[in-house]
């Protein structure tokens, strides 16, 4: 399908809706943007990128492919909205019991790995080994969406307004609310809970990862420490549940003493592994959704496969091809 020629409407301004309209910008396309102004999961996530995730200490999908061009694509932003977004941080992965240290240490040579690796380092007081990681750091999430709503509002592109219909012109990047609603099939949304925190001498020099959570500064003596993970109530509101568990994350990655500034709550878009997903739909138009944890990874190089299938009538990869998915699992149903 190709669509030069077409005045595409982006329903949705989390980081989906907001690299897509800068991508079919660049390309020099006509467009109305529209969104609700309710925020969602992109506006109060922390923007962390980690190269070497999980218990597994694996790195992320496509690392290697999607990394690069997510800075290329900040950076280009930056310039446009005169103002810094991206914050290059080394990761400090921290192992709490020899078992967890063993299975880091491990890894440490492995070729999809030792790339990322800067080496091991010295560990606080109260864990048993740290490796430091490069290729971290994190996006100001809510500078880059609030500064590309400016930027196009002012243009004329941004409009404020539910939105109401399908077509063939219609690219919904609505996040978890598309999913809840059942458009997409079965989805693994997850309620996650971060905090905002004031620790005076606390280190600022790296994003802190261990204890099932992360430790990511801001500057100014401000961190946002997190997650949670729920899977039944899948809601935005925060709870005293989540806020004891971020305060135990905060305790043994930065210290005892830290005041509680911010509790918020969002929804991870997720249909499957995390991977994100863009493709035609059924009834008009196209989706692109399921950024899950790591939007700002990955949204700006999705953004612009999708606006190449728009503009160039390409394919979707199979990998993020919604079609295939949606075929998939009618296959695992049927068995």
């Amino acid at each position: 399908m190709k669509g030069g020629d077409t005045k595409w409407t982006i329903v949705g301004q989390g980081l989906a809706g907001t690299c897509l309209a800068w991508a079919l910008w660049r390309r020099g396309m006509d467009f109305v943007w529209v969104d609700r102004g309710t925020g969602g999961s992109s506006r109060m996530a922390a923007g962390m990128i980690n190269p070497l995730t999980g218990k597994n200490f694996e790195p992320s999908w496509r690392l290697a492919e999607f990394l690069p061009e997510a800075l290329e694509f900040y950076a280009a932003v930056e310039i446009q909205l005169e103002r810094k977004l991206w914050h290059p941080f080394p990761i400090m992965r921290l192992a709490g019991s020899e078992k967890e240290w063993r299975k880091i240490v491990s890894k440490l040579d492995a070729a999809e790995v030792a790339p990322w690796v800067v080496g091991e380092v010295a560990a606080p007081v109260g864990w048993v080994g740290a490796v430091e990681v490069g290729g971290g750091g994190r996006l100001d999430t809510r500078a880059f969406l609030d500064g590309s709503r400016e930027f196009f509002e002012k243009l004329g592109y941004y409009q404020l307004a539910e939105f109401f219909g399908n077509g063939e012109a219609v690219i919904r990047c609505e996040g978890a609310t598309g999913l809840l609603l059942g458009r997409y099939g079965p989805h693994r949304c997850a309620k996650g809970e971060i905090l905002t925190i004031h620790a005076s001498g606390w280190d600022e020099t790296h994003i802190r990862i261990g204890a099932g959570g992360w430790l990511v500064p801001q500057g100014g003596g401000v961190f946002k420490v997190g997650s949670t993970y729920e899977w039944d109530e899948l809601d935005e509101l925060p709870t005293a549940k989540g806020r004891v568990r971020i305060v135990e994350i905060a305790s043994r990655l930065g210290g005892e003493a830290f005041e509680v500034i911010g509790h918020d709550a969002g929804i991870r878009p997720i249909l499957r592994r995390s991977q994100p997903m863009i493709g035609p739909l059924v009834d008009g138009g196209w989706m692109f959704n399921a950024l899950g944890s790591k939007g700002s990874l990955y949204a700006p190089g999705m953004a612009v496969r999708l606006s190449r299938c728009l503009l160039d009538g390409t394919e979707p990869e199979p990998e993020v091809d919604f079609r295939a998915f949606l075929e998939q699992t009618r296959q695992d149903d049927s068995r």
